[in-house]
């Protein structure tokens, strides 16, 4: 393994990125933008108050015109600025640990020594869109991804893989919603039917958001509740957070239809919902099917078997998948632990996804 990939990967584990932190997020978005540079990439941002999106690309070279080859990543973390202090960044053999190694720094730098070692020889078109809160569900990134994707001929995800390597070829969907309920507050002993009380009108909304989706293989997880102020209050306000996924499209669209008509049981009471992020169902299909073959044939090529398969996990690939473009994901080195204290990418899985990102990025034959 080249040094200058691991010390890369180093020195973005160090500038730690937790999402919604622009501070922490624009450092280390500066690094990246200058060696994103240096591979030989034009450089731009969407600018955003709780991150910047960075947009980068290499312009075909020697290959006949087609539509661009989209890699889709992210440098955002779960990570709290200072975890580094408990979860050091170490090198074991083959182990190295850090907060966001496998998460998926170490796909950036994979895919910026791949770019590296492909600029000055015949290759399409890339785009690489680096997302900066995907790990939230991408809510100020989901415009821009849907461009992109709706434009390129083939898209790759450079999230972590299934054990052992294999590739993602589906995700579930995953949607991000809050119910909001506004009651009427008055004195909670002296005039309680004055009020509508909002927390009760929750909880009874959350009685009937257990039957969504009845008889349907859907996961609802009701995550954040909060509300009201003081005991001698009628709670004026309360929200709760839901957490859906779905296996299946025509699911998703009957249980999220039946989440946004849902209204308030009492008189004063107004319910309302909204998504905070969505991530639709994408479903393995023909067009995914014909550049997983296509990936593991140029895999093959290098001496690398590489199969695969859908996953439960949502991310940015979601979007490209379910409009149908050709999308594999999964495409960062193997490791594990990933969002856990045991996080750990594999020194080996670096080299060989360089090995293999350089291999497709340069592939004559096209992806796209």
């Amino acid at each position: 393994m080249s040094s200058p990939v691991i010390a890369a990967l180093r020195r973005y584990t160090h500038a730690e990125s937790p999402t919604g932190d622009p501070a922490a997020l624009a450092a280390l978005a500066g690094m990246l933008e200058a060696d994103a540079s240096a591979a030989g990439l034009h450089t731009a941002r969407e600018e955003h108050p709780t991150g910047d999106h960075l947009i980068w690309t290499l312009p075909a070279r020697d290959v006949p015109g087609g539509p661009p080859v989209l890699l889709l990543t992210h440098y955002d973390t779960v990570w709290p600025v200072g975890t580094l202090a408990g979860l050091p960044w170490t090198v074991d053999g083959d182990v190295i640990r850090g907060p966001g190694v496998y998460d998926t720094k170490a796909g950036i730098a994979a895919l910026l020594a791949a770019v590296t070692a492909v600029a000055g020889r015949p290759h399409p078109e890339l785009r690489i869109v680096v997302v900066a809160d995907e790990e939230i569900g991408s809510p100020t990134a989901a415009g821009l991804v849907e461009a992109e994707a709706r434009r390129a001929g083939a898209v790759l995800g450079l999230e972590p893989p299934h054990p052992g390597g294999d590739l993602k070829t589906g995700r579930r969907g995953s949607t991000r919603a809050r119910i909001e309920v506004t009651g009427v507050e008055a004195h909670a002993a002296l005039d309680p039917e004055a009020g509508a009380n909002a927390i009760d009108e929750l909880v009874d909304q959350l009685l009937r958001v257990r039957e969504l989706g009845a008889g349907r293989p859907v996961l609802v997880n009701t995550g954040v509740i909060a509300g009201g102020g003081r005991t001698n209050v009628v709670a004026g306000a309360a929200h709760a957070d839901l957490g859906l996924r779905f296996a299946d499209p025509e699911d998703e669209r009957v249980v999220l239809g039946e989440l946004a008509a849902l209204r308030a049981i009492r008189p004063r009471a107004t319910v309302g919902t909204r998504l905070l992020s969505h991530r639709p169902t994408w479903q393995p299909g023909e067009a995914g099917a014909r550049l997983l073959a296509r990936v593991a044939a140029v895999a093959a090529g290098i001496g690398q078997d590489l199969g695969g398969r859908p996953a439960d996990g949502a991310a940015d690939t979601n979007t490209a998948g379910s409009l149908g473009r050709p999308t594999v994901d999964g495409l960062a080195p193997r490791g594990g632990g990933a969002h856990a204290r045991t996080e750990w990418v594999s020194v080996a899985g670096i080299a060989e996804r360089v090995a293999l990102l350089t291999a497709l990025l340069g592939d004559r034959d096209g992806l796209a």
